[in-house]
């Protein structure tokens, strides 16, 4: 990252927080000055959050992370409730505005409000994500494939907050449900093997009885997505590059396939995603077809190509308000299951955060999908 990106970081950040500082501080009844020192310290704060994992003090790093990025999450919730405060007293203006009373008070009532929503996003995100389950009906099952599972983690984003530990936790959980496979759906990092490798370790000790499968997201190309490739191999975890295996699952067969991230032929033109392509060759009897997909606009491209169900992440379904109004400017779906024309498409909540470890109204997911007869 150039000197001019980060400077126009911590100049956007500090035009941000004089906005909050210009439109909450005169109105606030006690506390300016602590209020105004916060706003100094978030804005300094905030963008060495964002730049900490470039620095070798990797204990000092992580510190700058947690502490910018907490200031994130609350900045966030603090500017949206500010602003939506803003139109409400400009919408009264015209008819002489608002009590004096009212105005301080929801000077104060917005801060409060913000406070409440980091706390309660935080402890939702720091927990192990709750388990999910959907029955997924598909027309024609065999029976053999009655009842299939399948455990799917994705976004977990390894990186500044998220350590070995709590994917460790995850990969309990997971172990627990005793699936018949595992599905890994990309962004499991926000950062180098040189500096996640050991925590992302924990993964190889997934356990099923076919194995797991893992697929690209766009954050793993910011990482170095061959290196990770090749991590992840070593753990022995199978990453489907727009291709598929087999699996014999007693009289039946299910095909998995997988593709690289919808953007990645951005980053290496060789990766472009390929769901038609991913499918070809596969066996016509083969009873059920999945789709590993990080981003659920890929479903668009399989719709017609065979598969029965496509399973992704990438929206967080929105992680916390107001993003989740956003997604869908983006991605065809937010979270849960949808189905486009002939094909069932799951779109996971997540099982980790990115950037603020705040989840709010969008908890994070361990989903347990079983295949049954339509």
């Amino acid at each position: 990252m150039g000197s001019m990106t980060r400077l126009f970081l911590f100049a956007l950040s500090a035009v941000l927080h004089l906005y909050l500082g210009l439109r909450l501080g005169p109105d606030l009844p006690a506390g300016h000055i602590a209020f105004g020192m916060l706003l100094v310290a978030s804005a300094a704060l905030m963008p060495l959050g964002l730049l900490a994992t470039r620095w070798r003090s990797r204990r000092f790093a992580d510190t700058a992370a947690w502490v910018g990025l907490l200031l994130m999450g609350l900045f966030s919730s603090v500017f949206v409730l500010t602003f939506v405060r803003d139109a409400v007293l400009l919408a009264a203006w015209p008819f002489g505005g608002l009590p004096g009373t009212w105005v301080s008070g929801s000077a104060v009532a917005v801060l409060a409000a913000a406070v409440v929503a980091t706390a309660a996003g935080f402890l939702n995100a720091r927990r192990t994500a709750a388990v999910v389950r959907v029955d997924v009906p598909i027309a024609g099952l065999p029976a053999a494939l009655e009842g299939f599972t399948i455990a799917q983690i994705t976004d977990i984003h390894v990186g500044p907050t998220i350590k070995a530990r709590y994917v460790q936790a995850i990969v309990d959980r997971v172990n627990g449900l005793n699936p018949d496979m595992v599905a890994v759906t990309g962004d499991l990092v926000d950062g180098t093997v040189a500096e996640l490798a050991d925590h992302v370790a924990p993964l190889g000790r997934l356990a099923s009885r076919h194995g797991t499968y893992v697929v690209t997201g766009n954050h793993e190309y910011y990482a170095g997505a061959h290196a990770w490739i090749d991590e992840l191999r070593r753990l022995k975890l199978t990453v489907l590059m727009n291709e598929h295996v087999v699996l014999d699952h007693g009289a039946g067969q299910v095909v998995v396939a997988g593709v690289a991230d919808w953007s990645a032929h951005h980053f290496d033109p060789s990766h472009r995603s390929d769901p038609v392509g991913a499918i070809a060759g596969s066996p016509a009897r083969a009873g059920a077809r999945l789709l590993l997909a990080h981003q659920p606009r890929t479903a668009t491209l399989a719709a017609g190509a065979g598969y029965h169900l496509q399973l992704s992440g990438h929206t967080h379904g929105g992680q916390f308000f107001p993003w989740n109004f956003f997604v869908p400017l983006q991605q065809p779906f937010t979270a849960g299951l949808h189905k486009l024309k002939d094909l069932w498409v799951y779109t996971s909540r997540g099982t980790g955060y990115w950037g603020p470890p705040k989840r709010f109204g969008a908890p994070s997911e361990i989903t347990c999908l079983r295949l049954v007869s339509a």
